[in-house]
């Protein structure tokens, strides 16, 4: 799969890619009105959208993504709502919804945008909702927190046969699947092992040019990690976490190992969010608002590094 920006792309990129082996492709539309686009300094227009998808079909790409952002400034539920009709339009094989991350203290090219017109949390809120509705309307299944789907799609046939997984590059059928990755800033995923390369480009390739490895930092996984990452993988593909299943596969009591955990889950209980039973949490409401809240119940790290060095965004 690839990821590219429609701007730039020409039908012999596209060519190149299928020799090359790529079947699956993805590209970034975030919002087709243009004052967003102005406004956050990405201008690309509905037909340059339409002709990629069309190039990428007659080439062969046996899926296409469009990724979509809310919480861009300008937007409105109203204004978003021509964008989703027009996506739904294309008629993409996936599309992803996320939430803009304002974090200018982390990102310095997003000071430049015009803070005062973001929307606030409630005109977020109702911009998802109604993105959510129109897409499930219009045939799209929901895919775990993000991502939407046609039926036919390996995403939806993997969420209905369980076999569905999360990276941290988003959803994929391929549990277990080692990334190797390529290019500045590039993370590589193994079993027990993460790695990433130089951020720096001039670092970059001068390892490149010396033949030595591009790596920059790496982290290997303790069984801690291992058993959190199970938990909330589950809980972010099936929205359910299956406490036997756990404890079958560690060896270990689910609720002794998560005894510091399981009471933060009860706010959500209260709000008749979240179900736990004897044999599994469960999500029961609001799916995409607090999936993400409630995993990060089970987040050893969370808490420590909000308080070391807090550059995280708004869940909604």
């Amino acid at each position: 799969s690839v990821e590219i920006d429609p701007r730039n792309l020409t039908r012999e990129h596209l060519e190149a890619f299928r020799r090359i082996g790529f079947n699956r492709t993805s590209f970034g539309v975030q919002d087709f009105n243009l004052q967003v686009q102005e406004a956050i300094n990405r201008v690309q227009s509905e037909e340059i959208t339409r002709q990629t998808v069309t190039w990428a079909r007659e080439l062969g790409f046996e899926s296409v993504n469009l990724d979509l952002i809310y919480g861009l400034p300008f937007q409105t539920s109203e204004s978003f709502a021509i964008t989703v009709e027009k996506v739904v339009d294309i008629r993409p094989n996936r599309i992803a919804v996320f939430n803009y991350a304002h974090v200018p203290w982390l990102k310095r090219h997003q000071n430049v945008m015009p803070s005062e017109a973001l929307p606030s949390p409630d005109a977020r809120l109702q911009i998802l909702k109604m993105t959510i509705e129109k897409l499930v309307s219009n045939g799209y299944e929901y895919i775990g927190m993000d991502h939407f789907a046609l039926p036919t799609d390996d995403l939806s046939i993997a969420q209905k046969n369980g076999t569905l997984y999360r990276n941290f590059q988003g959803y994929s059928t391929r549990a277990g699947a080692d990334v190797y990755a390529f290019g500045v800033s590039a993370i590589s995923q193994f079993q027990n092992i993460y790695a990433q390369n130089q951020k720096n480009l001039k670092d970059y390739y001068t390892r490149v040019d010396e033949q030595i490895p591009a790596t920059n930092v790496g982290y290997r996984m303790t069984f801690d990690d291992h058993v959190r990452k199970e938990t909330i993988n589950q809980l972010m593909c099936h929205l359910e976490i299956d406490k036997r299943g756990i404890e079958e596969k560690f060896g270990v009591d689910f609720e002794d190992y998560f005894a510091s955990d399981i009471p933060k889950l009860q706010t959500f209980i209260d709000e008749n969010l979240l179900e736990n039973d004897t044999d599994k949490i469960k999500i029961i409401g609001a799916r995409i608002l607090i999936i993400r809240n409630v995993a990060m119940c089970f987040d050893a790290y969370l808490e420590k590094m909000m308080r070391e060095k807090p550059v995280f965004s708004k869940t909604v």
